[in-house]
């Protein structure tokens, strides 16, 4: 399909704020799009994206580059190694060793004990929240409810919240592709400060950690089924991502609630609602946009050929508005037959393993605030701000007026 697409649209700032103009575009004239002058290619639309992730091996999930933003605007790569391995960036027979790692501690042993803790982080935040009628939601709940929750279940000691939170913020940073080479290279740096600082708290305390993630990873490195290196990786990515999904599920959440009262009075009257709303939130704010792929010969997608090496970007958040799979795809609707018909998570097997953690702390939070609250609205003084990142859809700023109970 042939498309006019300027190769900087992908990057540019007004697209990056609201992107779902382009989306739309990219359905329309090209869901396998090659980006011009680079060598990545953007997969937009549900259906090729579907296919994409059950062909693991001609889309491979092992990590070779970084992108950043040329002078020019454009969508460069940074080569790394050989390329990284290590749970969601890794392919079989190796995802099934490193999920195995983690899946049974994270969701059989401890989900049924942490809605009392989430509670109780979260009924802390709120208190700070609503004493004020005016509150910055990022800083105060959607930033710290998640990190401190993590944190707990990975089983880390003598933390700063504040610094686990930049190190997450970091990490995402990293993978979001608009940053130049130079600041990059600043954000891998400080990942090795980030590597070495687990690496002592694996050591230290692994073996004592017996009912938390890191007594898992230590366990599965002194039985030899996963080497150290890949145990620290593995750490720092359920890190990053079960902090900085969850925050941008929350801050997403409230955003759409804020903006339409009638939808929000609904939920405060209905909280049975409120994990059906999580999904639609989901849908509608993806808050990972994409996940790569790497193509280990030529291939084809659709009718696009795909050379080997390529970048593939497999953008769930443009495919979760695609009109093709989804009615009045643009809007929330609570009565969606299937309503976790979506991509937010992934697809196959990479199919996140904190979705249930996120979906958890999201209805926990969501039905406290709705509970505690006559309503709430934008700051008409100052509006929210978005995270400047193509992969992070997050507010960096959400600013809300508040009528507590």
């Amino acid at each position: 399909m042939d498309t006019d697409i300027p190769a900087t649209m992908l990057l540019e700032p007004a697209v990056i704020d609201d992107p779902y103009p382009f989306y739309r575009r990219l359905h329309a004239e090209a869901p396998v799009w090659l980006v011009p002058g680079t060598e990545v290619c953007v997969v937009s639309s549900f259906a090729q994206i579907a296919e994409a992730t059950g062909r693991v091996e001609d889309f491979s999930s092992r990590m070779y580059h970084f992108l950043y933003r040329d002078e020019a605007g454009l969508p460069l790569r940074l080569a790394f190694g050989e390329g990284t391995q290590a749970l969601a960036v890794s392919d079989p027979p190796v995802h099934t060793v490193h999920r195995m790692a983690v899946f049974p501690d994270l969701m059989a042993r401890r989900m049924g004990n942490l809605e009392p803790e989430i509670a109780e982080v979260a009924g802390r935040c709120l208190d700070h929240a609503l004493a004020e009628s005016a509150v910055e939601f990022m800083a105060t709940v959607a930033n710290l409810v998640p990190i401190s929750i993590i944190a707990q279940l990975i089983g880390f000691r003598d933390y700063d919240l504040d610094t686990l939170l930049q190190v997450a913020f970091d990490s995402t940073a990293q993978v979001g592709a608009r940053i130049t080479l130079d600041e990059l290279n600043v954000l891998l740096g400080k990942s090795a400060e980030t590597y070495g600082w687990i690496t002592e708290q694996l050591a230290t305390h692994g073996a004592a950690a017996d009912d938390e993630i890191l007594g898992t990873i230590s366990r599965g490195v002194r039985e030899g089924v996963l080497a150290e290196h890949d145990a620290i990786i593995i750490l720092q990515t359920l890190l990053s991502a079960g902090g900085e999904s969850t925050t941008s599920l929350l801050g997403n959440s409230v955003r759409i609630l804020a903006e339409r009262p009638a939808l929000q009075q609904r939920l405060r009257d209905r909280p049975e609602l409120v994990p059906t709303f999580v999904e639609e939130a989901l849908r509608l704010e993806s808050p990972f946009r994409f996940l790569p792929r790497h193509t280990p010969h030529d291939t084809h997608l659709g009718d696009v050929d795909i050379p080997e090496g390529t970048t593939v970007l497999l953008m769930w958040g443009a495919a979760n508005r695609d009109s093709a799979e989804y009615d009045v795809a643009d809007e929330v609707r609570l009565d969606r037959p299937t309503p976790r018909h979506h991509l937010a998570f992934g697809r196959g097997i990479h199919f996140c393993v904190g979705a249930p953690l996120a979906r958890l702390e999201a209805r926990v939070v969501l039905t406290s605030l709705l509970a505690r609250t006559n309503g709430f609205a934008l700051d008409p003084g100052q509006g929210p701000r978005w995270v400047d990142s193509l992969q992070i859809r997050r507010h960096e700023h959400l600013p809300l007026v508040i009528d507590a109970r």
